[in-house]
């Protein structure tokens, strides 16, 4: 017997501040940090650092970056997500629920979560907004939406999407946005995904593969949850649709924070040693991220073009990511049905 329901989607981003005021960048700085799958030390030593140190420290700058980054109607991130909840509701009809959360601030995934659980769900597919798999993003994610449940005495069957880090329609959306460029005008071009500590990389490696020569070369089951690894899945995905050759291009992260060793090769120092071999234009992809927000446009286009000037480069150009486009509308509406 089939019994009729809705099913509810829940598309989760990382979370932007309610404003760039400083106040409002302190609460976020906060409870980002605060998460223990995002600065996995002991509580009370990662209490003391963010509430102590970075969370007070960073508020004022990043709160002049984000002051650059806002526009009229608020956050990039939070307005690309907004446009991408109602364009997928739109194209699945009224059989379906969409609703769009941040795992830091607002929407909460708590208050899109109690909105879900107000329909007459059948099923609830969570689809965290990271290509790439990491216990600090989607790892996450997925431990606050079922500590959510757990208080819940009437659960739909949930599914979750893990990662796609190799998804065509996704690779050829970054494709297309890169050839609105001149590719043969660059002299190299850069794939800079967001960084993560190099001890995080080692905690979820559970048969001792990782930070290995050659361990990132293919995914399997060995390293079926590596960050690095569905990184430089991404990057064989556009390589290969781009026809780019070995050499033209290098891998790199970039956001580190702190003096751990963070996973490399760093994008600043990639982006130095270009500058001083001779590069004098660069053209950067940013895959981990499926909107364009103050770690694409501030972090690529501002802070590593001053940086590229002063090695001696002349210019860095930023390939949009997917934000609204209507083929990452449809492509996600596929992505939900294919789990269905």
């Amino acid at each position: 017997m089939t019994i009729d329901g809705k099913i509810g989607v829940l598309l989760v981003n990382l979370g932007t501040p309610d404003s760039p005021s400083r106040k409002d960048v302190y609460k976020y700085l906060k409870e980002f940090l605060l998460d223990k799958r995002v600065i996995d030390y002991p509580w009370l030593k990662r209490n003391l650092l963010v509430r102590g140190i970075i969370a007070p420290i960073r508020s004022g700058a990043s709160a002049k970056i984000y002051q650059e980054l806002w526009t009229e109607d608020g956050s990039p991130l939070k307005i690309y997500g907004e446009n991408l909840r109602d364009g997928v509701q739109a194209m699945l009809g009224d059989k379906y629920v969409v609703k769009l959360a941040m795992r830091y601030q607002n929407p909460s995934i708590e208050s899109s979560l109690k909105e879900l659980l107000s329909e007459d769900l059948k099923e609830m597919i969570v689809l965290p907004l990271f290509p790439q798999y990491a216990s600090a993003s989607t790892g996450s994610v997925h431990e606050e939406v079922m500590r959510l449940l757990g208080k819940e005495l009437n659960v739909p069957q949930v599914k979750f999407i893990n990662s796609f880090p190799d998804y065509e329609p996704m690779i050829d959306i970054f494709v297309d946005h890169a050839r609105q460029y001149d590719l043969s005008s660059y002299d190299h071009i850069l794939f800079s995904y967001h960084g993560l500590p190099e001890r995080q990389i080692r905690k979820s490696d559970t048969c001792n593969h990782c930070l290995k020569e050659g361990c990132c070369d293919t995914l399997s089951g060995k390293n079926r949850y590596c960050y690095s690894a569905h990184c430089y899945a991404t990057t064989r995905a556009l390589v290969a649709k781009l026809g780019l050759e070995e050499g033209s291009y290098t891998t790199c992260f970039q956001s580190r924070l702190g003096k751990d060793p963070w996973v490399q090769p760093y994008t600043s120092d990639i982006i130095t040693k270009q500058a001083q071999e001779g590069t004098k234009r660069m053209l950067v992809f940013c895959p981990a991220f499926v909107a364009d927000c103050l770690e694409t446009t501030i972090e690529v286009k501002v802070e590593y073009q001053e940086e590229f000037e002063e090695q001696g480069g002349e210019h860095v150009d930023l390939v949009e990511s997917l934000n609204d486009d209507p083929k990452w509308i449809a492509a996600v509406k596929d992505m939900i049905l294919e789990h269905v």
